[in-house]
């Protein structure tokens, strides 16, 4: 099914681009409505395209809002066909849950509970983080392949986690793609700190480095009335040993920011992800029988699914409001999508942090491992700049996470269940709650209780298809 919706204007001189996962109606809505707040961009064809109907009609009905409410002309195509929603795009953004919240995050997080390991977010690393992306991994790859056939140039901008290990496994398998993933944990986790600081983040100066969610800002300043730069960095350890940071903030209420506080003592800089994911990234935090340590940092378990749970019901008042309303409040997001588009079809240029493949800019790192660190962007495309050598602690930490991403991606590559139980066996956490024995089995139930959600090389044999 494709249908077409021309909204005045010329799209001619304007870019395409294709929204694969449309049905996400909350960030699709985002996405788009930066893109169409951009003159160069305004007369964009946009290519809608997922596999729910109901939600591709929903988010249909949003892209078209937002474009009368900003007189943007644009034209909005609907596909349930993945290749046809790509046929000529010259951007391609990807956000998709393969399996969704039911049956699979609620898999990923229940199968581990029974043997006593506790879970934050499960979407990155870890056994949920593994699972996730066994499960996602090869539809990724079925994008690059339709996008070498019908967009060869174009570029994907992949916000789907886990971030590293889907960004590592396009890069080796289909190198041609040009692609970056994409979060908005750093520029997110700058107006957290600016807001405890009571500072205006425009006034901070910042630069930041690592792999995705696991990266610390090197440097954390403010620009004074002289335009010289002050170090922020004494002041936050000052304010933590003080017990003035965290501030409460009703944007982390459930999850205040302990974890990271507590990191910044140990390791001497702060780590660019929320504490709730990065509580799961370590051995340290998530113990089983120790209530004490999930209270004094604040650990909010089974995070995830309760997230779940509660946009699935805010969507429903949503939905309703959007179809009634004739406009729709438009709001700038964190997202870097629309600057990408803008820098690469205007030449003019903008930074961005993005995650690629390493390549050296990260000379601490494994040359093939995928980093996060700042990005020009301009007609040329995308640039990574060079960092060169991570502190050494920092280095160390970031390893720890960098061995069950290889060896995830080196299962997927090489259709080899075996290294899923040893990337279960080397993540952190996973480690050290349970032995051996144990993270063999929970590897074994999770896969099979994932049934066809995972390819059939990584089915037990019971669960296989007959031939």
């Amino acid at each position: 099914m494709t249908r077409i919706a021309s909204l005045g204007g010329n799209c001619v001189s304007s870019p395409k681009i294709a929204f694969i996962g449309a049905g996400s109606t909350v960030f699709m809505k985002n996405i788009v409505g930066d893109v169409l707040q951009r003159p160069a961009l305004a007369g964009a064809t946009i290519a809608l395209m997922d596999i729910d109907a109901r939600r591709l009609e929903e988010s249909e009905i949003v892209a078209g809002k937002l474009a009368r409410t900003l007189g943007a002309g644009i034209r909005i195509e609907t596909h349930c066909n993945q290749k046809k929603a790509l046929e000529g795009a010259d951007f391609v953004v990807v956000a998709f849950q393969i399996g969704g919240y039911e049956p699979c995050t609620v898999t990923d997080f229940e199968v581990p509970k029974k043997y006593g390991l506790r879970q934050t977010i499960a979407d990155t690393l870890g056994v949920g983080g593994i699972m996730r992306g066994l499960r996602t991994v090869p539809h990724l790859w079925s994008i690059c392949a339709d996008m070498l056939e019908v967009c060869p140039n174009a570029i994907m901008l992949q916000y789907v986690n886990p971030m590293a290990i889907n960004t590592w496994a396009i890069a080796e398998k289909y190198p041609a793609i040009k692609q970056v993933g994409l979060c908005h944990s750093v520029q997110g986790t700058a107006e957290e700190l600016a807001y405890d600081l009571g500072l205006p983040v425009d006034e901070i100066r910042y630069r930041s480095a690592g792999i995705n969610h696991v990266a610390f800002f090197l440097k954390f300043e403010h620009r004074q009335a002289d335009g010289s730069y002050r170090d922020l960095y004494p002041e936050l350890r000052r304010g933590y040993s003080e017990g003035r940071y965290p501030k409460p903030n009703p944007v982390r209420a459930r999850c205040p920011n302990r974890v990271r506080y507590e990191m910044l003592r140990r390791l001497g800089y702060f780590v660019t992800e929320s504490s709730e994911h990065f509580a799961e990234y370590t051995p340290w935090f998530i113990k089983d029988g120790r209530p004490d340590l999930i209270e004094k940092f604040g650990i909010p378990l089974d995070e995830y699914p309760t997230r779940c749970i509660e946009q699935v019901a805010r969507w429903t008042g949503i939905a309703d409001i959007y179809r009634q309303a004739e406009t729709i409040e438009v709001m700038k997001s964190k997202e870097y999508a629309s600057a990408i588009m803008n820098s690469v079809w205007t030449g003019e240029p903008s930074v961005i942090y993005g995650n690629v493949r390493n390549n050296s800019c990260i000379t601490s790192l494994p040359a093939n491992c995928v980093v996060e660190v700042p990005c020009l962007v301009d007609a040329s495309g995308i640039q990574p700049t060079h960092v060169g050598d991570l502190p050494p602690q920092l280095t160390s930490l970031m390893r720890t996470n960098i061995n069950v991403q290889e060896l995830t991606v080196a299962a997927l590559l090489n259709e080899n269940r075996e290294h899923l139980y040893h990337a279960a066996m080397m993540d952190p956490h996973t480690a050290a709650e349970l032995d051996l024995e144990q993270i063999w089995s929970v590897v074994d139930d999770l896969l099979a209780a994932h049934g066809d959600w995972v390819p059939e090389w990584a089915r037990p044999a019971k669960t296989k298809r007959a031939a």
